[in-house]
């Protein structure tokens, strides 16, 4: 019984793991096989932070998954992970960045991305002490972990948010419109603004929209060789499953971040109107009214990335989750709560060939198995394919999420449903409260 290979890309694969055993308990290989009470599928995509990060020094303290607290530098020497303080430092996480720091799977790096150095005080180094979001710590330590969950490839936020619903960057190199094209609202298709792309690999890469457009090629505000690619959105219409992405409306802060404008298919047609605030997440868990699939996306003070509270957005995973696991619908909903991208802080484990750094991934349920630590290799794609297995009818993508693992590890549909647990608002110091007023983040795409 051997491992099996999955295509990535047009030229990455990926070693996905092991064929499963006992799928009777566990939810099988694939989660439509077996009676499945989940009805609502939730993802909260927060901001910039990879694996040991975020959850290293809680898999250290706990002995239960793969963490560390040491970080290989690129002279073969370690040095501890020091604390992170609230408000996350700075770590460059383009393309470029990523791919020097994973080095082939070395992981050693790190340090020399831009501002990563000796000199600066090795900041993409630091490490999240549990206590610094304990809404999350309390949600791993009482549900289900994957520490195998890694990008789709070395990419920052614009290409995760392009990649989470359609397993592709369609020529894409990734890295979103360039900094000196900031001042437009968002970064799509309604955006004006351009970013590079690349007709095969061996291509030299050119400008063009920030923009996917339609099977006719219009949508973008000029001429576009970039294809049409089906997304997520598309699929679960087809299927007759309801859907919502709880972003940021046009013209308001990180509206980049909302994907359906990235897409002519979306921002120029009726799943515009699926795009909703980002705080309705909470009135329609409460009603419960939550659709099949809910992606959510923070604000960027709610957000984790760099430059904003952990603490901050440690409440607002909190004030999500709370609200689902007191509402109607906890009885029948899976959550998945992961990181779009690295940040790029360090991270120890070797992505497989093609996949980007891990990042962090709680699985929440009342059949999350209890305490669980899910190690087989998963990628955002794995959350399409938990889509896909578990409402049938949704058909994948590509041969991508059609072969990604789906966490069926991380679920026991004949376990006694778990039961909420409580979390709590912890408060900002003023102090920090009033420093965050005084230094905004700079605009970011990333």
């Amino acid at each position: 019984m051997g491992g099996r290979i999955v295509r990535l890309s047009a030229t990455l694969a990926v070693l996905v793991g092991f064929p499963l055993t006992g799928w009777a308990a566990t939810g099988g290989s694939s989660a439509a096989r077996v009676r499945n009470p989940i009805k609502h599928v939730v993802i909260l995509f927060q901001e910039n932070h990879s694996f040991d990060n975020v959850l290293g020094k809680l898999c250290v303290e706990d002995a239960r998954c793969d963490g560390t607290t040491t970080g290989l530098l690129s002279d073969g020497s370690t040095i501890p992970l020091p604390p992170q303080p609230d408000v996350v430092p700075q770590a460059v996480h383009d393309v470029a960045s990523q791919t020097k720091a994973i080095d082939g799977g070395k992981m050693d790096k790190f340090d020399k991305t831009a501002g990563c150095s000796a000199k600066s005080g090795y900041t993409c180094f630091d490490q999240v002490d549990p206590s610094q979001i304990p809404d999350l710590a309390a949600l791993a330590r009482a549900f289900a972990i994957s520490d195998h969950t890694f990008e789709d490839g070395p990419m920052p936020s614009w290409g995760s948010h392009l990649d989470l619903v359609t397993t592709s960057l369609d020529g894409f190199d990734g890295n979103g419109p360039t900094a000196n094209q900031q001042g437009a609202s968002g970064q799509g298709c309604d955006s004006g603004l351009d970013t590079l792309w690349q007709a095969s690999p061996t291509d030299t890469p050119i400008l063009v929209p920030a923009c996917v457009p339609k099977p006719d090629g219009s949508g973008a505000y000029r001429p576009t060789p970039v294809p049409w690619v089906p997304t997520l959105m598309d699929r679960l219409t087809a299927a007759g499953k309801s859907w919502l992405l709880y972003g940021a409306l046009r013209g308001t802060s990180s509206y980049g971040w909302s994907i359906c404008p990235v897409f002519a298919d979306c921002v120029y047609s009726s799943q515009d109107e699926n795009l909703v605030d980002r705080g309705q997440v909470l009135t329609d868990a409460a009603a419960g009214t939550l659709p099949n699939v809910s992606i959510v996306i923070p604000t960027e003070p709610n957000s984790q990335h760099n430059f904003w509270s952990m603490q901050q957005g440690d409440n607002w995973i909190g004030s999500v989750v709370s609200a689902i696991m007191d509402g109607p619908d906890w009885g029948s909903t899976a959550i998945f709560i992961t990181y779009d991208d690295c940040g790029c802080f360090y991270d120890h484990v070797a992505p497989p060939l093609g996949l980007g750094v891990r990042v962090p991934m709680v699985i929440v349920s009342p059949y999350a198995r209890a305490g669980y630590t899910d190690s087989r290799p998963a990628s955002f794609a794995s959350l399409l394919s938990f889509i896909e297995h578990r409402f049938g009818k949704v058909k994948p993508l590509s041969s991508v999420d059609a072969n990604a693992y789906d966490y069926a590890n991380s679920f026991d549909y004949g376990q006694t449903p778990l039961r909420p647990i409580p979390l709590a608002q912890h408060p900002i110091s003023p102090a920090e409260q009033e420093y965050l007023r005084e230094h905004p983040a700079p605009p970011d795409s990333t």
